[in-house]
């Protein structure tokens, strides 16, 4: 590969290869904030929406690829984009493995629980709170309907894909006290486990290992080892 191509691809999406046929496992990260429809400042650290959709489609017809790592460090962002982003990780027909480093907050909370097995850091968090809307919001009953369902199709996803009940899941979403200057819950690693969101502590070895067993299960499906008529 072109230096200049290396430098063009860590400019613009923050890793070297989108897609590398040197190894059978691709490493996906979103970090920052995850930016939908409406570029944000340049001084922002974003991960777009538009970027890492092709790079997944990209993994699901690599025949190389047969396992996709995904490591969170984002605050958050754009709703559409960021279920967007977990409903194509969700999706993949090849084995995933999602690690939150530092945070997983906000959007990012459907992004962890969407793959098939999810880890978090000791140290990192995870931020539950209500969705909220940006610019001109008008004060009519329309508004407040679209945002609960808005906020529904987030609960949903969260609850389906990880274990932790709706009621739980709405409990630290509408609890006061905690935030400074909002409502809901930060959790930390442990939390998270013990709460359901996340399946288990463990950092990059860890996930990598069972992203292999994954892989391993997925190849054995694939070629029928072990069936039985």
């Amino acid at each position: 590969m072109k230096d200049g191509t290396v430098a063009d691809n860590i400019e613009r999406l923050g890793q070297t290869n989108p897609v590398s046929d040197e190894s059978n496992i691709y490493c996906l990260t979103i970090v920052g904030q995850v930016e939908g429809h409406m570029v944000l400042p340049p001084q922002n650290k974003t991960t777009k929406y538009e970027h890492i959709i092709p790079q997944l489609v990209a993994a699901e017809q690599s025949d190389r690829i047969e396992g996709v790592l995904i490591i969170l460090n984002t605050v958050g962002g754009d709703v559409e984009a960021g279920l967007a982003i977990a409903e194509m990780i969700s999706s993949l027909s090849k084995p995933k493995v999602t690690l939150v480093l530092g945070g997983g907050h906000s959007i990012g909370v459907p992004i962890a629980v969407a793959s098939d097995y999810s880890f978090i850091a000791e140290t990192a968090t995870m931020t539950i709170h209500p969705i909220r809307l940006n610019g001109l919001v008008i004060g009519v009953p329309q508004s407040f309907e679209y945002l609960e369902k808005m906020q529904e199709r987030v609960t949903r996803f969260i609850t389906t894909h990880s274990r932790i009940t709706e009621g739980t899941l709405r409990e630290l979403m509408l609890r006061t006290g905690e935030l400074a200057r909002d409502i809901g819950t930060t959790v930390v690693g442990p939390d998270a486990v013990q709460y359901g969101l996340i399946n288990e502590i463990g950092g990059l070895g860890i996930a990598m290992g069972k992203l292999r067993q994954l892989i391993s299960e997925y190849r054995s499906m694939r070629t029928g080892v072990g069936m039985t008529q």
